[in-house]
């Protein structure tokens, strides 16, 4: 039975500055108090997911995990630049977070690692706010991660169309999506080229992604941050391997290219550029070039100018 929300600071935020959790739910499941050490032997699982807006979609995922054969031990939600929400299920935990930043910029890095070092559980599922878990994903997640522990399992993840869901079932959300052309050549079991990591729909043990460090936070806002945790991982000798949790992507307006995220993307790839010696998200890049946006000159990347408000809203596609 969900109980009333209490304000604290959680002992595992690991020097994340002054943060805000609310603790509002409890399963049922739990016989240990939040803060404890994990029982030896007692394997749990945590979902993790960001929210910025898409209540209504925050709210299909919680509908999605509460029809799940395999109940997480919790679902923690970081909200970012927002007040606190308090969404309740009767069938597991729900904690909140709250990380503001001074800017407006969504800190993706940042609440990733909050949300993680949160957690109570060995097992760890970050799931995207669009991403509807399939009655099996947990399940999927779960037999994978007692296999081994030194492999990032990367989820399906299906595409629905534009339109409000009501009254929705597993079987049609199945029969209405599309899946994404770039995993195409890939099937369940394969292991999966680090460049193609995508933190929508993805599980690894805790130990793993502390020994990755977790999000790198130098990236801040929008783009570079999945590709920098997979090379680190892949400097590490930790796997990647699709696995057949399969998730529904509900649909939201995106910009092709996403100039939305301009600042945010250039920001990113040159903090990358530095890192690696190689730029990410080069279609992105490319296509900004292209308009004129950027220019590359002796190996550094230069903003030549900002796209115009009229310009970015041209890129918006449906």
């Amino acid at each position: 039975m969900a109980g009333p929300a209490t304000t604290g600071t959680h002992a595992n935020a690991r020097a994340m500055g002054p943060l805000l959790l609310r603790w509002i739910g409890r399963s049922g499941t739990r016989d240990f108090p939040s803060g404890a050490p994990i029982p030896a032997g007692q394997e749990l699982m945590d979902v993790l997911t960001l929210v910025h807006g898409r209540e209504a979609h925050l709210d299909n995922l919680i509908a999605g995990l509460e029809r799940s054969r395999v109940l997480p031990e919790r679902l923690i939600v970081v909200q970012m630049n927002q007040s606190i929400h308090p969404w309740r299920s009767e069938r597991f935990a729900i904690e909140h977070l709250e990380i503001c930043t001074t800017d407006g910029s969504l800190p993706l890095a940042k609440a990733r690692n909050l949300a993680a070092w949160s957690a109570q559980s060995n097992e760890l599922v970050f799931l995207d706010v669009d991403c509807i878990p399939s009655n099996d994903l947990l399940g999927s997640y779960e037999r994978y991660l007692k296999r081994d522990k030194r492999t990032i399992y990367q989820g399906i993840v299906n595409y629905l169309p534009p339109g409000q869901l009501s009254d929705w079932s597993e079987a049609s959300l199945d029969a209405c999506s599309s899946s994404h052309e770039a995993f195409g050549a890939f099937a369940p079991g394969d292991a999966l080229p680090h460049p193609m990591f995508w933190s929508l729909n993805f599980a690894c043990h805790l130990e793993t992604f502390e020994q990755i460090g977790g999000f790198d936070e130098a990236y801040t806002g929008y783009g570079g941050e999945d590709t920098d945790f997979a090379f680190r991982a892949e400097r590490l000798a930790v796997g990647l391997q699709l696995v057949d949790a399969q998730a529904f992507h509900q649909h939201h307006p995106t910009y092709s290219p996403p100039l939305n995220h301009f600042a945010d993307i250039v920001r990113n790839a040159t903090v990358f550029h530095d890192r690696w010696e190689r730029w990410p998200m080069d279609g992105w890049l490319n296509a900004f070039e292209a308009a004129g946006y950027i220019e590359f000159c002796d190996g550094r990347l230069k903003i030549r100018r900002h796209p115009t408000r009229t310009e970015v809203e041209a890129a918006r596609c449906a």
